[in-house]
């Protein structure tokens, strides 16, 4: 059997599996999934959207389960609803924020707190997908989620470094896009990014060598079978590769940072997932996803929610702080979003069950004007009163930011017509372009 009739059996991902395994067998090194972009994407078109201006990177904060609004970022203080959880001011007058806040509420100014968030999906999975999509799940297909269309429509502002990075849980799919656009994933923020150094027993000199040998294997290959899958695993090996000898990789290195500013962070995975986050769209990273669970609180909500909201409150603070100190606020988009909330009634077990007809998300930093709310719920956090916003109109809010057309029609292979919102319009008066 030739490689023609070979190839021609093999589904994606076990070509790609066999690709990577023989990049391990010849180098002694493991291949990065999500090392590559679509160089054509990456000339072609401005990375910002805004000719001559520097990217906008972003930092995504996915809370897992559903994060409760009314002890968050929508409180109603006086109210049956609003249990033992107190309420606090922030610095920016008549907007307050339930007591475990603290530290995010310093930084109000810099955000837009959307609390006319709404949707009809109720269920986990679903509204996890769509969220992420902004499209519903089915079988037939599966969607990119938002770093990957950054990735599509900009590609990377760091060559040496991946553009699209999930630590964590996250959203792992590229969807029908090509799977180099995908997101890289960290599984642990404390150790890095792993398998990406020589292993103890290769040393430079021996490298070398294999990439020779491999290079004069290769040679003859590729220019026999000239298909864009032997180009593209090329490209990603040279991706690889060069990351593995770049300074850049120092990136993914938390142990360069001082235990003081560690600290700050929170010693857990999630805060330690955020101070990497701002490492890496330090170095131009365009997308990252840092995901914190436990939200799901059917019971005991106010004991879990004194464990769990401090944790969010004490990263997402000391970020904001960090990427104003630093200088890099205004290119940097933070996210702050989940599935749906939990109900204003206290359940007979102490906790809030699923609420997706109004809950909260957040957006602050690069080009959104901050210091003020979005929509407005009831006196009981119950119903939008008004400026319902959609998932939708969310997620196109975030592509608008960072400069992608929301309008603009991407086509999947089976030519199936989509955007990036599915039809959402940026957010009226969020946006300072």
């Amino acid at each position: 059997m030739d490689f023609k009739e070979l190839n021609r059996q093999l589904d994606e991902p076990t070509r790609r599996n066999f690709m990577m395994k023989m990049a391990g067998t010849f180098l002694g090194v493991s291949v990065l999934p999500g090392a590559m972009t679509n160089k054509v994407h990456a000339a072609a078109r401005n990375v910002s959207g805004k000719r001559g201006s520097d990217p906008i990177n972003v930092i995504y904060l996915y809370m897992n389960g559903g994060m409760s609004h009314i002890d968050t970022l929508d409180p109603k203080p006086g109210t049956d609803v609003q249990g033992p959880t107190g309420v606090i001011e922030s610095n920016v007058k008549g907007i307050q924020l339930g007591q475990h806040m603290s530290q995010f509420a310093k930084h109000v100014d810099k955000a837009a707190i959307i609390r006319g968030m709404s949707s009809t999906q109720g269920a986990h999975e679903q509204a996890y997908y769509l969220m992420h999509t902004s499209y519903s799940s089915i079988g037939t297909i599966k969607h990119p989620g938002i770093g990957t269309w950054i990735m599509n429509a900009q590609g990377r502002a760091n060559p040496k470094l991946p553009g699209n990075i999930v630590i964590g849980s996250g959203f792992k799919s590229s969807g029908f896009m090509e799977p180099k656009l995908g997101p890289l994933i960290i599984g642990d923020p404390n150790k890095g990014l792993q398998n990406s150094r020589l292993p103890s027993d290769v040393d430079e000199e021996q490298f070398s060598r294999r990439l020779k040998l491999a290079s004069r294997l290769d040679r003859s290959f590729s220019s026999r079978y000239k298909q864009t899958q032997v180009n593209a695993y090329n490209d990603m090996y040279n991706d690889a590769i060069t990351l593995m000898q770049s300074e850049d990789l120092a990136a993914f290195d938390l142990g360069k940072e001082s235990q003081a500013v560690r600290n700050l962070y929170g010693n857990n995975s999630f805060g330690q997932g955020c101070l990497l986050a701002r490492r890496l769209v330090q170095n131009n990273v365009r997308f990252v996803e840092v995901s914190l669970g436990g939200w799901d609180m059917h019971d005991d909500m106010f004991t879990r929610g004194a464990e769990v909201i401090p944790r969010l409150d004490q990263a997402l603070g000391a970020l904001m702080t960090d990427l104003s100190t630093l200088g890099i606020i205004d290119r940097t988009l933070i996210v702050l979003a989940t599935e749906f909330g939990r109900t204003p009634k206290i359940n007979g077990n102490q906790g809030r069950d699923h609420y997706p007809k109004a809950f909260s998300c957040m957006l602050a930093g690069a080009n959104i004007k901050g210091g003020q709310v979005v929509g407005h719920t009831d006196k009981m956090a119950a119903n939008v009163e008004s400026d319902k916003i959609s998932i939708n109109d969310f997620n196109a809010t975030i592509a608008a930011a960072v400069g992608i057309d929301t309008e603009e029609i991407i086509y999947s292979p089976s030519k199936r017509p989509f955007t990036v919102a599915n039809k959402g319009k940026p957010i009226a008066g969020v946006l300072t372009v």
